[in-house]
């Protein structure tokens, strides 16, 4: 490394969010700029350590030293070469991976880890910036064409691979715009779409082609699909969303966050105002129910549309502040953590669950019965005397979601499920259909952005060996491969 006692002499150092007051009155993201000095300075802290646990903890292989090392030296532009060398959309894992690289830092194990996101974020918004992010045309074309089904960061990523490899790739999505959950669902100020806009039309110049608002599988059969096209892959995501069948449930008034958060997507994209947003938070007493990034993402959305209050719940006990025996370095940090949704305000309440929701003469949510829980055993169990209501006229249930959609595409093509209800999948994510590949959620379960990206560059290479015999795209993964552990 260019500085080897960076790590002695500089603490980590993160960009600041802007101030609160400020930034709930709109939706860019949340932070400040951070000047180019000032991240030379934190990739100089990645330490030469030898063997870099981080490339490990990155399931798209990253060679994070690497581009520390020339992002301290002010090589920028060979610094965005190695990037994209691993990783198709760069901006898209800076900005919403909770970096698991960093995790895994070894500077972690009694320090800070390294700032990689920072680095990462910034070397694709500076290339982009200064024109270096340029198509990649194909220069023998194969013939073959394959059909895309979905596009989220896996879709796309598959769909970015296969054409530059050389193959007629044609992505088909069901919402009127790219990005699945990028684009409806992600809020705003975590990622303005502008960077899935742009990455879109780099993906055109190259060739690849965009079909919206065919849903296939009811807009068109799949088995036409199938005729088409040489092969298909499934990249549409884990979409069934896990529900809460509780007493009250069919009460006006509750949504599941999927429901909720694509309108106020919408409305940064011009549909309609803020305040025509069909289904909104404003003026409302708002319950979350889940404690993960989906709830964090309708906090900052409520705090946004101007609620008068919001509750989050979560059944878990609240995260430590630090590393339990049982969650050692290098495996992800399961710590308490708090996103720039909650520093915006709003109430987290840990160890609960909802008994039932109540309702009015009209059938209208007026407010939840919940008590606290303890683990006992591996099991939840009530704590005696701790029952109390909570007033809310909206609740948002971010649960998780449990696999892909059943019916429709699934089951006219007749692809095997596994015991989790994913789509099945060899080491080469075949199905057990032929000619049909699935990556991503779809396969895997609901996963990180990072994992669904590695999965599609995986599974285009195996796309690709198999139309033309052998194959030069990279397969960071296999299906069966996990996190850290």
């Amino acid at each position: 490394m260019a500085d080897i006692r960076g790590f002695l002499k500089h603490d980590r150092e993160t960009p600041t969010r802007r101030p609160v007051p400020v930034r709930v009155l709109d939706w860019h993201e949340v932070y400040e700029d951070f000047g180019r000095d000032s991240l030379r300075i934190q990739a100089s802290r990645c330490m030469d350590c030898g063997i870099p646990f981080c490339n490990d903890g990155c399931p798209l292989g990253n060679i994070i030293p690497d581009w520390n090392d020339l992002v301290y030296r002010d090589h920028w532009q060979a610094a965005i070469d190695r990037l994209h060398a691993t990783n198709n959309f760069p901006e898209f894992t800076g900005r919403l991976c909770p970096a698991p690289c960093e995790g895994a830092c070894v500077l972690g194990i009694n320090q800070d880890p390294v700032a990689i996101k920072e680095v990462e974020v910034a070397i694709i918004d500076r290339a982009f910036e200064m024109g270096w992010v340029e198509p990649v045309i194909p220069t023998v074309l194969s013939g073959k064409s394959v059909a895309v089904i979905g596009s989220g960061p896996a879709g796309l990523a598959a769909a970015q691979q296969l054409t530059r490899a050389g193959h007629v790739v044609v992505v088909f999505e069901r919402a009127d715009r790219i990005g699945g959950l990028l684009r409806y669902g992600i809020p705003e100020f975590k990622m303005e779409k502008r960077h899935i806009d742009r990455r879109v039309q780099q993906m055109e110049q190259e060739g690849t082609e965009f079909r919206t608002g065919i849903n296939v599988g009811i807009d068109i059969a799949a088995d036409d699909i199938r005729q088409q096209f040489d092969a298909v892959v499934l990249a549409g995501g884990a979409t069934q969303w896990r529900d809460l069948p509780i007493e009250g449930r069919e009460l006006d008034g509750i949504h599941q966050a999927m429901e909720y958060l694509p309108w106020a997507n919408r409305a940064q994209e011009g549909d309609f105002t803020v305040a025509e947003t069909p289904l909104s938070a404003a003026g409302k007493k708002v319950v979350i129910i889940g404690g993960g990034d989906t709830g964090a993402d309708c906090l900052g959305t409520a705090h946004r549309q101007g609620a008068a209050s919001v509750h989050q719940f979560e059944i878990m006990p609240c995260p430590p502040d630090e590393r339990s025996v049982g969650n050692p370095w290098p495996t992800f940090p399961m710590t308490f953590k708090i996103t720039s949704a909650h520093e915006e305000g709003g109430e987290r309440v840990y160890s609960v669950n909802t008994d039932k929701f109540l309702g009015d003469a009209d059938g209208k949510l007026r407010a939840l019965a919940a008590h606290e829980v303890q683990m006992v055993d591996g099991r939840f169990e009530k704590v005696a005397d701790t029952d109390f209501e909570v007033e809310a006229d909206m609740v948002l249930l971010a649960m998780g979601f449990t696999g892909p959609e059943s019916g429709g595409l699934i089951e006219q093509l007749g692809v095997d499920l596994d015991e989790r209800s994913n789509v099945a999948r060899d080491d080469n994510f075949a199905t057990n259909v032929d000619r049909v590949w699935v990556c991503g959620d779809m396969g895997r379960g609901q996963s990180l952005i990072v994992w669904a990206i590695a999965e599609g560059r995986s599974c285009a290479s195996a796309v690709d060996a198999s139309l033309t015999g052998s194959t030069s795209l990279m397969s960071p993964i296999t299906p069966k491969d996990r996190p850290l552990v």
